[in-house]
């Protein structure tokens, strides 16, 4: 029996079981086993809280993206309704600037035309009144004649000016 390997081999490993639990060892590959392990899994949660960390960050910068998208929309469409109503009302300033100088140019051609009516009946008073002179000269004779064809002069110029 004592010449059976098995034997051997069996007490060897006893021997070296027996070893490994007298210097602790089996204590120590737990230890180091279970720190790794709590290694591992402050490693995981450190994992995960990064990974929510970095979805909120992501989550803010679409929420911050979608903003400034809405805010850019907001802002064209605003520039869009400026344009318009600066543009009506650079139409309506120009259709009224237009209509006053419309309304200015037929009142300056209504008084040329006052003026000028003016003008042919001072004209025409002129010359009614010399020709009349002239006939009255030729008919009347003497100082009441005179006299008759100034007073006449007077009262048609001035009721025809």
């Amino acid at each position: 029996m004592l010449a059976s390997p098995e034997l051997w081999v069996l007490v060897s490993f006893t021997l070296f079981v027996a070893l490994l639990v007298y210097y602790k060892i089996p204590g120590k590959i737990a230890k180091a086993l279970d720190d790794r392990a709590d290694r591992i899994q402050t490693e995981l949660e450190e994992a995960r809280r990064l990974r929510e960390e970095a979805q909120s960050i992501l989550a803010d910068y679409q929420r911050k993206r979608r903003d400034a998208e809405k805010e850019a929309e907001d802002i064209i469409a605003m520039a869009r309704r400026e344009a318009q109503f600066y543009g009506e009302e650079s139409r309506k300033a120009l259709s009224e600037s237009l209509q006053r100088r419309v309304r200015l140019a037929e009142e300056k051609i209504a008084r040329a035309e006052e003026t000028a009516i003016q003008e042919i009946r001072s004209k025409s008073a002129d010359v009614a009144v010399a020709a009349a002179e002239t006939i009255i000269a030729r008919e009347l004779q003497g100082k009441s004649a005179g006299d008759l064809v100034t007073k006449g002069i007077r009262e048609v110029s001035a009721k025809l000016n």
